[in-house]
């Protein structure tokens, strides 16, 4: 009786109204969802595709708002079916309805401004997102294609075939362990690994019938650089009597076994290539080309060893016949340096340790003396005198300015 009694004093316009009232608050809410959950499908695609993005942190203020304004709407409507239900009045009933149609109305223009705003990535992101399951079985038919060939070739045992065949192998059991389950992200990563491990096996038996070709003209090359250094070799004896009758022992002391070690490195080139060619020879092309880089790794400590040897007497030679040329030269780069203290006001820091260098060039000089001068120290003490002038050049150029003192 006391349920009926208070829907006596309720009218039908009361009960039209909620009606009113709930309709127009259910079509602001959906409005409202429809947009936030295209919204949140297209950030979660982001997130999985390029976390990097860090779309879901950028979009967690939005999705908010929506949970605000769901909550709120949810809570009105059961205080509307209450009423109805119950002939019981609601308070402030029309300013409430009109505030939460405003505020989901207003969540729905935020997820409007964010998806418009980013609406190029979450498209992208989308897009991508469908396309993982066909990559991942793409790459998949694509690897086991380019095996089976690698598997079949006659180049199966050289070694850029056979470590790229295992590397197909290791990043397939990667994509397979992780499972339709994992993130589109991590898949979509596993497969292009896949798909760029496939690319090098299928480049490398692309490239593999050209190895023995290779390897053979490498075989010739090298042997004839060989022979070219032994002959450039052979000056190194001469040059080095001659450094020791002309010259002072002491600009010659580190080059006296010059010659052991550049025969040494000669005669481990010659090593390399005989295997080289036993490499070849056995349809071993890769092996055959390792070696020939080994043996001109050879050759060139061997080349280094004579040029020391045959440059040191030339260079002696230079510097006895017009002693002061390479002074003057260092004069020359002293006094740049000092101009340049001058013209950046930098006197104060640098002036005394430029002087100073001028006296430095003086005692070197004056080491020239006696029968046999120690020529060889006299250049390397300069180019340390050289070196430090370009030192402080470089820190001079960087210091702020002109400044002025």
């Amino acid at each position: 009786m006391a349920g009926r009694r208070r829907r006596w004093f309720r009218s039908s316009g009361d009960d039209e109204w909620i009606e009113q009232a709930r309709t127009a608050l259910a079509s602001a809410f959906l409005d409202m969802d429809r947009r936030q959950s295209a919204a949140d499908a297209a950030v979660l695609a982001s997130d999985q595709v390029f976390p990097e993005r860090r779309m879901g942190a950028r979009w967690e203020p939005v999705r908010d708002k929506c949970y605000d304004a769901a909550g709120i709407y949810l809570a009105l409507i059961e205080e509307l079916e209450a009423a109805q239900r119950e002939g019981t009045p609601v308070q402030h009933d029309r300013q409430r309805t009109d505030a939460v149609v405003r505020q989901l109305t207003d969540a729905a223009r935020a997820v409007d401004e964010f998806y418009r705003g980013n609406q190029s990535q979450l498209e992208h992101a989308v897009a991508v997102l469908g396309t993982v399951p066909q990559l991942v079985r793409q790459v998949k038919i694509a690897a086991a294609t380019v095996r089976g060939q690698a598997a079949e070739s006659e180049f199966a045992n050289y070694p850029s075939v056979r470590d790229r065949a295992a590397a197909v192998d290791d990043a397939v059991v990667t994509l397979e362990s992780a499972g339709s389950g994992a993130r589109a992200g991590t898949l979509r990563e596993a497969a292009n690994r896949v798909e760029a491990a496939a690319k090098e096996l299928a480049d490398a038996l692309a490239h593999a019938p050209s190895r023995a070709g290779a390897a053979n003209t490498a075989i010739s090359s090298v042997s004839t650089r060989i022979a070219a250094v032994r002959t450039r070799a052979g000056g190194i004896a001469p040059a080095y009597s001659a450094l020791l009758r002309e010259f002072n022992a002491a600009s010659s002391a580190d080059l006296a076994d010059n010659e052991r070690e550049s025969q040494r490195a000669i005669d481990a080139a010659d090593a390399a290539l005989g295997r080289a060619r036993t490499a070849a020879a056995e349809n071993n092309p890769e092996f055959a080309l390792d070696l020939t880089t080994s043996a001109r790794g050879f050759l060139t400590e061997a080349e280094q060893k004579v040029d020391a040897v045959t440059k040191r007497l030339a260079v002696l030679r230079d510097v006895r016949s017009n002693p002061q040329e390479q002074a003057k030269a260092v004069r020359f780069r002293l006094r740049d340096a000092q101009m340049l203290a001058t013209s950046r006001g930098l006197v104060a820091e640098w002036g005394s340790v430029l002087d100073a260098q001028a006296a430095r060039i003086d005692r070197i000089s004056a080491t020239l003396s006696g029968r046999h001068p120690d020529y060889w120290a006299y250049v390397a003490e300069l180019d340390a005198v050289t070196q430090f002038i370009a030192g402080v050049v470089d820190r001079m150029r960087k210091e702020a300015g002109p400044r002025r003192e």
